[in-house]
């Protein structure tokens, strides 16, 4: 049975950090690619990050590209999100996705990842 369960979430102020983690059991993750999605109140549920399964690529989208960065830890079988300068408007829950398929490129598509955590909120305060 796959499981993906986040960590590192939590309360920080405005220009604070964080480090999300995604464990997982079940699954290699080295083997794919993985991503990181957010979802705040009332919005959808939108890409943040993405790492390819060789580690070569990574993907954010724009508002996070200069304060975030995917990473794996492929000996404890993570995969990372260090969170840096966050926004007010970086508050919402934070999931992990691993894509399983053959895909060649990663994909900020939700709907194309296969396995999700139950997510870790974070909060940040102005």
């Amino acid at each position: 049975q796959v499981r993906l369960v986040e960590s590192g979430g939590g309360l920080v102020q405005a220009g604070g950090s964080l480090r999300l983690s995604c464990a997982a059991s079940g699954l290699t993750l080295s083997r794919y690619h993985m991503g990181w999605f957010r979802q705040a109140p009332g919005k959808e549920r939108e890409f943040v990050a993405a790492i390819s399964s060789s580690s070569r690529s990574t993907d954010y989208r724009d508002s996070v590209e200069d304060r975030f960065t995917i990473s794996r830890d492929n000996a404890k079988n993570t995969v990372n999100l260090q969170m840096n300068s966050l926004k007010p408007e970086d508050t919402a829950v934070y999931y992990c996705a691993a894509d399983i398929s053959a895909r060649r490129l990663t994909s900020q598509l939700k709907g194309l990842y296969d396995y999700w955590g139950q997510g870790t909120q974070v909060t940040v305060s102005s």
